[in-house]
């Protein structure tokens, strides 16, 4: 099943839990009644075109040609033009515009391929889709995993590529949801007799780009707990209980401020 496809079946994701376990409003809001986002955050057009980028540049190595820098660069002018160029959905941070964040992706790129370790693992896929069921929860869960690699030992390795702000705090590497749910899934679709490693291969945005690796894994007590959370949030769903988030910092970048303040005073 293919990328379109496996979206267009009843499903959760990654992304979808945890909107809903960190606000039940923006989850209603945005994947019940479908609103329009109220505008769409740079960052999110930008790290879309950079994993576009990569993704070519993966496919290219899977196909045993190398792409070179400059290819790459082109790759993200194009997909970042295509998503950016005069559209005035984009919410910019101060001091970035299309030009900036043009720039600044090019130089990400060019860290990437001077820092990306030279493994020699074997590329097994490229966005690779996965669809999944957890036990107690009544619909899959449907993921793409970025990269699949295997390593001179056999082992799986999965990468999720990520462009940040800042460095990861290890914690949130190791209690990532999104890095949980794929090792399950890939079990589950032709790995389960595999031993599985997992990394975010990440592009940081600070005033001198950098790239980060953080490897992590997972064991069976992390799934038991994450497919109790991901049990209640489906119970949750089903019985239409959106509780609002308690106005943290997501409040203040949040697509939906208008209609939730609209909503909670209805």
């Amino acid at each position: 099943m293919d990328v379109a496809s496996i979206k267009k079946i009843p499903h959760l994701s990654s992304s979808a839990i945890s909107d809903f376990l960190s606000c039940g409003i923006m989850y209603r809001l945005a994947r019940i009644e479908k609103l329009p986002r109220e505008f769409i955050p740079d960052a999110l057009e930008f790290g879309s075109a950079i994993h576009r980028a990569l993704a070519d540049f993966w496919l290219a190595k899977k196909a045993g040609h190398y792409m070179p820098i400059t290819e790459l660069q082109q790759k993200f002018e194009s997909y970042w033009t295509e998503a950016a160029k005069d559209n005035n959905e984009i919410k910019y941070k101060e001091d970035k515009d299309f030009e900036t964040l043009l720039k600044e992706g090019k130089e990400l790129l060019s860290v990437y391929v001077s820092s990306i370790p030279d493994t020699n693992f074997k590329v097994l896929a490229v966005e690779e889709p996965i669809v999944f069921e957890l036990p107690g929860v009544i619909i899959p869960i449907i993921g793409i995993v970025d990269l699949v690699e295997e390593d001179s030992d056999g082992t799986v390795v999965i990468t999720d590529h990520k462009t940040a702000g800042k460095s990861y705090p290890f914690d949130d590497v190791n209690s990532n949801i999104q890095m949980t749910l794929y090792g399950m899934g890939m079990k589950q679709n032709g790995y389960a007799d595999r031993e599985i490693l997992m990394k975010f291969d990440t592009l940081i945005k600070t005033k001198i780009p950098k790239f980060e690796q953080y490897y992590t894994s997972r064991n069976s007590e992390d799934e038991v707990k994450l497919i109790k959370k991901v049990q209640l949030a489906c119970h949750g769903i089903t019985s239409q209980v959106f509780l609002p988030t308690q106005e943290t910092w997501r409040c203040k970048g949040c697509q939906f401020s208008l209609a939730c303040n609209a909503y909670l005073l209805s």
